[in-house]
């Protein structure tokens, strides 16, 4: 199974029909149907690292001053507790902590409800502490390689470049540093050199403004800790509102 990182951009994406999520849908039809998903999303953050062993996941509603249709929507995906004490006993290099207190947050149901719509796929979420450092995130997504053999897709859901601070709605062109950032992690994931990505405060004079805090940069991570030798990589839904970059990333 390839592993994938997806740049899910405004939760309105779950409902709207535009270019991002047609990539998406066109994503999901070139994949192989998985057998679960495992979701690493920019919006599960915690100090140590969890896994919802939840049976039934709840769809979470993270955000204010949106549409009530958006609140309305339900992802009813089952859970998989088995997958989750087979993930804990998978990570050695970090205690991985079962927990049904958490569910399908916005960075996983809203891609997944344009990209499996029936919600027939068992999955779950893995949570980010994101006061460790970006090999530390990589060398977890390396232990979890192993899933893709049994079909499970790993799924990295955020942005590698994500600033609301100075997001301009009334102009949402792309920012010339928005879209350089996002043009250097391209570059040096196509080289294979995940030792630099993982120090993205240096890849760019103008880091902190794309990465102003690490959560929706570091799910790109885990999915390049999970590329093997011989995947290949390809790039999908590269554009820009502003200063988010929409890009995903195709392993496998």
């Amino acid at each position: 199974m390839p592993a994938l990182f997806v740049g899910h951009g405004s939760p309105m994406n779950a409902i709207e029909d535009n270019a991002f999520t047609r990539g998406w849908r066109e994503l999901a039809a070139r994949l192989p149907k998985p057998k679960a998903i495992l979701c690493v999303s920019a919006h599960w953050e915690t100090r140590g690292t969890g896994v919802c062993n939840a049976a039934q996941p709840q769809t979470i509603h993270d955000f204010y001053g949106f549409p009530q249709a958006l609140f309305d929507v339900r992802y009813p995906a089952p859970g998989d507790p088995a997958l989750a004490q087979r993930i804990a006993a998978l990570v050695k290099s970090v205690k991985v902590q079962p927990t049904p207190e958490w569910g399908l947050d916005h960075g996983a149901w809203s891609v997944l409800q344009v990209m499996y719509p029936d919600a027939d796929v068992p999955t779950l979420q893995l949570s980010i502490d994101t006061s460790q450092p970006g090999a530390f995130h990589a060398a977890l997504g390396r232990e979890l390689a192993a899933l893709r053999d049994d079909g499970v897709l790993i799924l990295g859901s955020g942005n590698i470049v994500h600033n609301l601070r100075t997001l301009n709605f009334r102009d949402p062109k792309p920012t010339d540093w928005a879209v350089r950032f996002d043009e250097t992690v391209r570059a040096r994931i196509a080289a294979g050199r995940i030792d630099d990505l993982c120090d993205w405060r240096s890849l760019d004079r103008e880091a902190a403004l794309a990465v102003p805090t690490p959560e929706h940069y570091l799910p790109l991570l885990y999915v390049l800790g999970a590329r093997r030798n011989d995947d290949a990589v390809s790039f999908h839904n590269v554009g820009y509102f502003s200063t988010i970059s929409m890009t995903s990333v195709l392993v496998g």
